[in-house]
């Protein structure tokens, strides 16, 4: 049995936005929300457009010759870099858009979560312009072709992926508490820097540390080593996340420090100055650019307060406030050094904490493994259920049913 495969302006009705001036913005108290494309990146918005910023009356849309468009819209960003995202979001109340925005309001015909879940493995780019600011045409759109299982075979999509989708919320959810449980672990111990609330002595990071080794260039011209650069760590994990085999010979000028297993990595560039790591025993006796601070505990105890301290958000502000330089604002390895902070003496105290630390990147480690199966499953239940593999059982046996269902389907589109 085939799907019909109708063009979207047939199945349902391509729609645009409308201008917002800004003496029209900020009233949260009104009628009908307003959304623009920003909106869509605002925490709890992430599915469906919930969290409302703008908010217009029925006598502002009269003056701004707009309209509302209806639950279950499916809105788009329509212009600009805006469309490399590929967000889409449903809409959960009658809503408004602003002109850099595309909506598709699905027919009778048309489930929207199906149309919802058929977006999400559609590239916006696909219908959009080359240009120095990419655009997408309304007819375009409308000429898509989607394919359009009858109703029952829709809503039987829709339910198996909103599974996989619960599934990878959860994942996520885990994911999140789990990257709370250093910084908590930190606070019981040492207590928060910006308090000291345990009345803690108070030291400078460089009595902390030991100086690390360089690597000479001219010595090792043809040795072999793995090379870490800033843009090799992740700011948001907190890990190592790409690096590059190099020869000495052609290795950039910034190759320069030698790193042991343990070492806390720090970015000292602007915006990287989150980008903080705990080296790997993978990565013990690499190199890593001049870049990063690198902070070495002294008899290799204390490594994991170091690393903890990084992850702080106290820590990263406390390296914004002294960065210095217009085009790339940075840090020095001193700004690091001299950062005083509360410090816990009892070396079995944080040895315990050491390994504490240790056994959070594991499960953290794991959490990531896993987030990323459920969500390459998702990725093939996504592109399964849009060619008729996913529910093609199902359909074996409910044939006379459907049958039924694609008639009335297929006059309800033609007319």
């Amino acid at each position: 049995m085939k799907w019909l495969a109708p063009q979207l302006r047939k199945a349902g009705e391509v729609v645009s936005g409308f201008g917002f001036p800004i003496k029209y913005q900020g009233d949260p108290n009104q009628e009908f929300p307003f959304f623009k494309v920003g909106d869509m990146n605002a925490p709890g918005n992430e599915r469906c457009m919930s969290v409302v910023v703008n908010t217009v009356s029925t006598e502002t849309l009269k003056i701004l010759k707009a309209k509302t468009f209806p639950k279950g819209t499916v809105i788009f960003p329509k212009i600009g870099a805006a469309i490399a995202t590929n967000k889409k979001r449903m809409l959960i109340r009658p809503s408004v858009v602003d002109n850099n925005i595309m909506g598709i309001v699905p027919g009778e015909e048309l489930n929207e979560w199906y149309l919802f879940y058929w977006m999400q493995q559609f590239d916006l780019r696909n219908v959009s312009n080359i240009g120095p600011v990419p655009s997408m045409r309304k007819s375009e759109v409308e000429r898509l072709n989607i394919p359009l299982p009858p109703p029952s075979e829709q809503r039987r999509i829709v339910k198996t992926l909103d599974q996989a989708d619960t599934l990878r919320k959860r994942c996520a959810e885990a994911s999140a508490k789990a990257a709370r449980i250093l910084p908590a672990l930190f606070y019981e111990i040492f207590s928060d820097p910006a308090t000291n609330s345990k009345g803690l002595p108070v030291v400078r990071i460089g009595e902390l540390v030991e100086q690390v080794e360089r690597r000479d260039p001219s010595l090792q011209a043809e040795l072999p080593f793995t090379y870490i650069d800033i843009a090799g760590v992740s700011g948001l994990l907190g890990v190592i996340t790409d690096a590059k085999s190099l020869r000495g010979a052609a290795a950039p000028g910034r190759a320069r420090q030698i790193i042991r297993v343990n070492d806390v990595i720090i970015s000292t560039v602007r915006p990287y100055l989150r980008a903080t790591a705990l080296v790997p025993e993978e990565y013990d006796n690499q190199i890593c650019s001049t870049g990063f601070c690198v902070l070495r505990a002294k008899a290799g105890i204390g490594f994991g307060y170091l690393y903890a301290l990084s992850r702080l958000q106290w820590f990263t502000d406390q390296l914004n406030a002294r960065a210095r330089g217009a085009s790339y604002p940075a840090v020095t390895d001193a700004d690091i050094f001299n950062l005083r902070v509360p410090r816990q003496s009892n070396k079995d105290a944080l040895m315990r904490f050491d390994q504490q630390v240790l056994n959070v990147l594991v499960l953290l480690a794991k959490q990531r493994n896993l987030a990323t199966k459920i969500d390459s499953l998702y990725e093939v239940l996504l592109r399964r259920a849009f060619t008729g593999d996913l529910t093609a059982k199902w359909r074996e046996a409910h044939m006379k049913e459907l049958l039924a269902e694609m008639e009335a389907q297929a006059k309800a589109l033609g007319s």
